[in-house]
């Protein structure tokens, strides 16, 4: 729906004046440097989390214990607020800011939970646990993620309302007016000993990627242009506005890359073009990579000036402070000095303020994730996923392929072969051998993918398997073989590598990526490059997620609404069993010059 821009400027006087308190007083520093030298000086620090992913709790719901992993690194905005009130206390309170650059509503069963199970958006619903957590937490802005398109434009609207600060997005417009459907920005005024307040603008972009990734929910709703082009617009607007300082909250790595391909005319992780791009910025608060870059510059290409970038790592692993020091020069503020560093969760101990305030919502998702839902044979874990054939990723084949039969049945593509693809989202995923419950299973699927059925060709699978085994590192013939340094050549991270059943083949890892598949069969026979077949796929690699050739411009068959996460786990309640002779079979092996590696 359209910006409001009544209701825009009024919550955005709002916001600025929730942050312009009085008493404010400048750090010690800036008053020892002001006395010295006799000139106006004030410091602030801006605070930033990002790619929050539902966690306010450093806990793992797919595990049902406490976050751990090899770093021991914690999560969860509890942690981060105690984190914030040790900055706020030792600036200032007023001195401060507190903003996000999104993914926030998505990515745990708790944020699953309360869009779903028990939904925000009901007749008299419950308040959404993340906004009750960062209403708590005193946040002045938020840009919007991908992710907060997952469950519908509905619940993103109904999350917003629930939040006592803006969520913006200056590149999300409304599809039908080109005006922008969220808050472009919002204005904070600092009050300095100085008579004059520091007016700081936070301009919030999103990621264009949202337009392939969520085009069930967006299309004809919502478009999304590129970063550097909306902020070229709206940068000069907010210095006109007397914007001292200008920050960008932005959804978008720092890399330049896009996972898409050309797909779409944007580019995906874009924060650094746009410091090199748009003039006046002072600070990107940079999200979307599940990175950790403390500080960064980058400088202008027009200016000369360095701007500071910093992402902190995801799931509130890490809090990033910009700290800025301006002194008063020709009757304005200027920013003198800015620089950026990350705070680590791990060091501190929950804020017992948040953990109270959402300690019902909890206990009832862990309770609804430990429901027992079945039964299973033999133990299934996915820790050898990235480089074997394992019957839990075969799991995921198996129901997603028995899934589009049954949906395709008695339709004249009924009698094509289904063949399936699946990632190993997660190295810690099991599914134990006797009771299975919703965790179990939830905790093999974590992204809220959905299911499509394309029409593909032989031709097309072979090349989408080539594309495929790019993600290993090339070994030569009797080198060792080390897995943990196998996989994820060039950065590809697990999601983005596709095993598909109900084909053969094997991968060449002594060969140049390229020209790694060979020995590709169905039923037994090599693969015929006229050949039809049904592809069971998730939403995020149909519409170009990964850059996969062919699937996307495949002639849709069949979609599902619903999550695939769910189609598994009302799969496993009807059957009531899981057996992995039932379906385990291993169809794919790494090889080199035929002599299998493992």
């Amino acid at each position: 729906m359209p910006l409001n821009r009544r209701k825009f400027l009024e919550k955005s006087a709002v916001t600025g004046a929730g942050v312009a308190l009085a008493g404010a007083v400048s750090a010690p520093g800036a008053q020892a440097a002001e006395a010295k030298r006799g000139a106006k000086r004030y410091a602030f620090t801006v605070l930033g989390t990002t790619d929050l992913h539902g966690n306010v709790f450093n806990w793992d719901y797919f595990t049902d214990k406490e976050f751990d992993d090899k770093d021991h690194n914690d999560v969860g905005l509890a942690k981060v607020s105690t984190l914030v009130n040790r900055v706020r206390e030792e600036k200032g309170r007023s001195n401060t800011l507190l903003i996000d650059a999104g993914d926030t509503i998505q990515g745990t069963q708790l944020s699953y939970y309360y869009a779903k199970v028990d939904p925000i958006t009901a007749v008299g619903g419950p308040v959404h646990p993340m906004a009750q957590a960062m209403n708590a937490m005193g946040y002045d802005a938020a840009a919007l993620g991908n992710h907060e398109f997952n469950y519908g434009i509905p619940v993103l609207r109904k999350f917003e309302q629930q939040c006592r600060f803006p969520l913006l997005g200056a590149n999300a417009l409304d599809a039908k007016t080109l005006r922008p459907a969220f808050a472009p920005y919002s204005m904070h005024r600092l009050r300095t000993p100085h008579g004059r307040d520091v007016k700081v603008a936070v301009l919030g972009l999103t990621n264009p990627g949202i337009a392939i990734w969520d085009k069930a929910n967006v299309q004809g709703k919502m478009t999304f242009p590129g970063l550097e082009e909306q902020a070229a617009k709206w940068v000069p607007k907010l210095r006109s506005m007397g914007a001292d300082v200008v920050i960008v909250s932005a959804h978008s790595g720092s890399s330049g890359t896009s996972s898409y391909g050309d797909q779409l005319p944007y580019i995906e992780n874009a924060a650094g073009l746009v410091a090199e791009q748009v003039p006046g910025i002072d600070a990107i608060l940079v999200g979307h990579a599940h990175t950790e870059i403390p500080e960064y510059f980058v400088t202008n290409k027009k200016t000369g000036q360095k701007v500071v970038l910093s992402e902190p790592l995801k799931w509130g692993q890490r809090l990033t402070l910009f700290d800025f020091e301006l002194v008063w020069e020709k009757g304005c503020w200027k920013v003198e000095k800015v620089g950026a560093k990350v705070l680590n969760s791990n060091t501190v101990e929950e804020d017992p303020k948040i953990t109270k305030l959402l300690g019902d919502e909890h206990e009832k998702v862990v309770a609804y994730v430990n429901q027992v839902i079945g039964t299973n044979a033999a133990e299934m874990t996915s820790a050898e996923a990235p480089y074997k054939d394992v019957p839990i990723i075969d799991l995921i084949n198996h129901i997603q392929a028995d899934t589009v039969k049954q949906a395709l049945a008695g339709t004249e593509h009924a009698a094509l072969p289904v063949l399936s693809q699946a990632a190993c989202f997660s190295r810690s995923a099991r599914i134990p051998a006797g009771e299975v419950t919703i965790r179990d299973v939830a905790g093999l699927y974590v992204f809220e993918n959905t299911l499509e059925a394309r029409l593909m060709t032989g031709a097309q699978m072979k090349a989408y398997l080539e594309y495929s085994a790019n993600y290993f590192v090339q070994t030569a013939p009797g080198a060792a073989v080390d897995p943990a340094k196998l996989t994820n050549a060039n950065g590809t991270p697990d999601y983005n590598y596709d095993v598909v059943s109900g084909l053969s083949y094997e991968i060449d890892i002594a060969k140049p990526a390229g020209s790694r598949v060979t020995n590709v069969r169905f039923e037994g026979q090599p693969l015929a490059d006229d050949a039809k077949f049904v592809f069971a796929v998730n939403n995020y690699r149909a519409n170009g997620g990964g850059n996969f050739p062919h699937v996307a411009a495949a002639q849709l068959l069949w979609s599902n609404s619903d999550e695939i996460r769910n189609t598994m786990i009302a799969w496993v309640k009807a059957k009531g069993s899981i057996d992995p002779a039932a379906f385990a079979a291993v169809d794919w092996k790494l090889t080199r010059e035929g002599t299998p590696v493992f």
